[in-house]
């Protein structure tokens, strides 16, 4: 099938459509002092309202941005607009750093992390107590880990001649839905190789588990490491946790992964009933169930609609279907200032497109216990020499079984790259760390904290004053200044003016919502 696949794109003019995606990216990084601490003030004004901005905004807490980009046809521009805001952000700071690794530090057990406020209006209470839910249910240090999602749409021209190849007779936008969950279950499979490759928190700081865990060695008195750790931030020391291990959500079709999202989402659980909802007045959490909104579920993917309504997640995916994908397995690679690189957005999106045209079937329950072990044993272990992965009944090794899907994926890379655009050249680089884990960016972030003979505090805190001064000296053009600027000031206007519109009760507000489900 692949095969087939791959000489029908070959065709020129299959090929240009299929170079015609859009790219987006999305990016957290928390606010520090010039110590190191969590920042402590609230989002700068200067940035704008967290609850309206278009590209800059909040995650879980108030010391915790989000960067988001839009959705452009090439990597490199997704890429600049990435940076042109960092620069506008790090100039507005006022003292601030960005924390240049995923994984937190200084993280005081004793002292509550700020969750993210977005004033009085009802979608800002919404997500105000959603927030706080979080960490009733998986405490406050966990939300305050970083990462980066990419964002990747096949263009609309595309579909239908693919439906014609494929020789499907359903509607287009069935169709559509179909292969992106085809897409996904692929992922799925091979998320695995990601968290390798791309994987860039190996060790931490002791703060942030006093504990530890049965694999990590004191690296000095204050850092924790994996001596083989890709990922920590994606194993069960970071996002990884019990109820949501036990949460199965089939990808098998869009109906039957609307349906599990919706299930979980109107199911109670006996931990968070006793947490409880509202409590001497002041909500705690959206609700008792499983889930309080679909985006509490934690996957490695996530199929998207473009639509960015105010309805259910699952509401506007059986509206709208499938519209992208978000791909949620990346760490912040501190080796480079934003966080991520081109031959990672490359690689990425020439994997979506392997994942698109390789067959896809239904992953059952003994396959997702693998998809599972397998992502935890490369988060925690990805470069232990010799590491078997279980696959299909058997034992495989991670190196094998990495280069053959790495060839795969440079028969796509081939396809992309007839101007010399660097995808042949970002496989290559990622063929060369599965060779050498040495150069893996987790294998060179510990050599850097050693060679430095620092902590993980230390090592991050200086990178991180680099990324600052570096982004602090670049200029940007008039043009983008003022489009930051603008946007700024628009969120701030539109924040006021939510907050001024009448509207229902919160309560009100609230019991709509769900309804909708």
């Amino acid at each position: 099938m692949l095969d087939s696949q791959l000489g029908w794109l070959q065709d020129a003019a299959h090929a240009n459509l299929i170079r015609r995606g859009l790219r987006g990216l999305e990016k957290e990084a928390l606010r520090v002092d010039s110590e190191g601490h969590l920042s402590a003030r609230m989002h700068p004004t200067r940035l704008g309202s967290a609850l309206t901005h278009p590209y800059l905004t909040t995650d879980y807490s108030e010391a915790l941005l989000e960067f988001v980009t839009p959705a452009y046809p090439t990597n490199w521009e997704t890429f600049q607009f990435l940076c042109d805001s960092h620069c506008f952000v790090c100039q507005n700071l006022e003292g601030e750093l960005l924390w240049a690794q995923s994984m937190p530090c200084i993280v005081n057990p004793s002292q509550d992390l700020p969750v993210a406020s977005y004033g009085p209006s009802n979608i800002g209470q919404m997500k105000t107590i959603y927030r706080r839910g979080l960490g009733y249910r998986y405490g406050r240090a966990m939300q305050a880990i970083a990462g980066v999602h990419y964002n990747y749409s096949l263009p609309i021209s595309f579909w239908e001649p693919f439906r014609e190849q494929q020789k499907k007779t359903e509607i287009l936008g069935s169709f559509i839905s179909a292969q992106y969950m085809g897409l996904v279950r692929n992922y799925r499979r091979l998320a695995w190789l990601f968290i390798y490759l791309f994987g860039a928190s190996p060790a931490l700081c002791k703060s942030f588990c006093p504990e530890g865990h049965e694999i990590l060695e004191e690296l000095d008195p204050s850092t924790w490491h994996g001596p083989f750790s890709t990922s920590l931030r994606m194993s069960d020391i970071g996002y990884r946790n019990k109820t949501q291990a036990e949460l199965q959500i089939s990808a098998n079709s869009l109906t039957e992964y609307t349906a599990g999202l919706a299930a979980a989402v109107t199911t109670p659980n006996a931990d968070y009933e006793k947490i409880g909802v509202r409590v001497n007045g002041e909500y705690r959490q959206l609700s008792v169930n499983i889930l309080q909104i679909e985006n509490e579920y934690y996957s490695s993917i996530r199929p998207k609609p473009a639509i960015g309504s105010d309805a259910p997640l699952t509401v506007d995916l059986r509206g709208a279907g499938v519209e992208y994908v978000e791909v949620r397995t990346l760490d912040i690679n501190m080796l480079d200032p934003v966080g991520v690189n081109q031959n990672q957005l490359r690689f990425a999106e020439a994997a979506l497109i392997y994942c698109l045209l390789a067959e896809s079937p239904p992953i059952d329950a003994v396959e997702q216990a693998e998809i599972d072990a397998r992502d935890l044993a490369v988060a925690l272990e990805g470069r232990k020499p010799g590491l078997m992965l279980l696959e299909n009944g058997h034992d495989v090794s991670l190196q094998a079984r990495g280069i053959v899907l790495v060839d795969r994926i440079q028969e796509v890379a081939a396809i992309l790259d007839v101007d010399g655009e660097g995808y042949l050249a970002a496989v290559e680089a990622q063929r060369a760390a599965l060779m050498e884990p040495k150069l893996t960016p987790s294998a060179q972030i510990l050599e850097g904290i050693r060679d430095r003979d620092q902590s993980f505090l230390e090592f991050t805190l200086d990178l991180s004053k680099a990324h600052a001064e570096y982004f602090c000296q670049l200029r940007l053009s008039p043009e983008k200044m003022a489009l930051f600027t603008t946007a700024a000031e628009r969120s701030l206007e539109r924040t006021q003016a939510l907050e001024q519109s009448s509207g229902p009760t919160f309560e009100a507000y609230l019991a709509s919502y769900f309804e909708r489900l």
